[in-house]
């Protein structure tokens, strides 16, 4: 796309959905690092979120998980967000910090616990009614860990059944979104462990159902690009979680390991159509900021999205289809890294401007003092956030 001031209409109308739980304490396997000034309830939560956006334009949205944001007012809740300029995105269902998950959720061998997490599922169904949400967001943990432990086809029709029943309770403009992960915390078989078991479910259930493709979900040296081209071609691409990853499911910033591969599968998502409001694509992170300031590391995550995007759509695709009909490795290749290694900042920087923001998002937030006032005000009470 050469005219700038499409590739700034299509910049200024993209929308980055950003999790609650990426303000709140999180932390590894073996320790929570707590943080002055982080939320204590799912009110705060969304109050850092509209920071955010404050300050990038593009983040309206807020994804929110149950049963860490679990409130006894969701109309409250939603009219708070509203209040702040917001509005609630996914809603996250959580069927793996249970006890009786050890053995899985939807898929475990017992039925009493499959009712229990199903009856889960649903009760996420209830608050997207109560909030207005489009998207329920599915990730299950549910796998074995030695040969033998559980029957593997067995576990695939328990988990269709429970999927079956979920989604006949959605509503005519909601949609099931279904995730997968290569592995952990099951280290033998995964009952979601790759994009194809999530298409084959969703292709089954209907058209209300697509695939979610974390970026950090993979086998060290996927291709996440074409994948992410398939699913837009078959039209099963429902949304993104970006966060980065050096070995397995980091969940580090977006952008922060490997941005050409951002850049990569943004160039697949600019030229397949997914950044149209038709395809309906939602571009969600997922990202637990463990050990760097909560609000400032989201807005890094934000800003690394939109460059990738920025560069996506600067590519010469008159140029990048003449080479590839031509047979001419060197010249399309060198097309992508004209775009990639274009310095797009400063026209980021005129985008902001023109939508009445500061042109760096990151200093103007560090320069408002928020950061400091959340410190000093928060104080006392128990602190919102992944395992803490």
């Amino acid at each position: 796309m050469s005219d700038v001031s499409a590739v700034k209409a299509a910049l200024k109308s993209q929308v980055i959905e950003t999790p609650s739980w990426g303000y709140g304490n999180s932390g590894t396997r073996f320790k929570v690092f707590a943080q002055p000034g982080v939320p204590r309830d799912p009110f705060e939560k969304l109050a850092d979120a509209a920071q955010v956006h404050a300050y990038t334009g593009v983040a309206p949205k807020v994804s929110l998980h149950i049963p860490w944001d679990k409130v006894e007012d969701y109309a409250s809740l939603t009219r708070h967000a509203e209040g702040l300029g917001l509005r609630i995105g996914a809603i996250n269902s959580n069927v793996f910090q249970d006890d009786d998950f050890k053995l899985g959720s939807v898929t475990h061998p017992d039925p009493k616990v499959r009712r229990r997490a199903t009856d889960h599922l649903l009760e996420c169904v209830d608050i997207m009614d109560a909030t207005g949400s489009p998207d329920l967001k599915l990730w299950f943990s549910d796998g074995t860990n030695y040969p033998g432990q559980d029957d593997i086809s067995g576990r695939q029709d328990r988990l269709a059944e429970a999927l079956a029943e979920v989604y006949g309770r959605l509503g005519e403009e909601q949609r099931m979104l279904l995730e997968y992960k290569l592995f952990e915390p099951a280290f033998y078989t995964t009952d979601v462990p790759d994009w194809g078991t999530s298409y084959a479910h969703c292709l089954k259930l209907g058209p209300k159902a697509q695939v979610v493709v974390d970026t950090g979900h993979h086998a060290p040296g996927t291709n996440i690009e074409f994948i992410v081209a398939f699913l837009l071609r078959e039209g099963k691409l429902g949304a993104f979680d970006f966060n980065s990853r050096f070995y397995a499911d980091d969940d580090l910033m977006a952008g922060a390991a490997d941005p050409f591969q951002l850049f990569r599968i943004m160039h697949e998502v600019v030229k397949n159509g997914g950044l149209k409001a038709e395809t309906n694509v939602n571009f969600m992170l997922d990202q637990c900021h463990n050990i760097e300031a909560k609000i400032p590391a989201v807005i890094r995550s934000v800003t690394n999205v939109q460059e990738a995007t920025a560069k996506a759509l600067l590519i010469d695709t008159e140029a990048l289809a003449e080479a590839q009909r031509s047979g001419d490795v060197l010249a399309a290749n060198g097309v992508l890294m004209d775009a990639f290694n274009t310095d797009v900042r400063p026209l980021l920087a005129d985008v902001r401007e023109e939508l009445g923001l500061g042109r760096d998002p990151f200093a103007a937030y560090l320069a408002s003092g928020n950061q400091e006032r959340i410190a000093a005000d928060r104080v006392g009470g128990e602190q919102a956030g992944w395992g803490a």
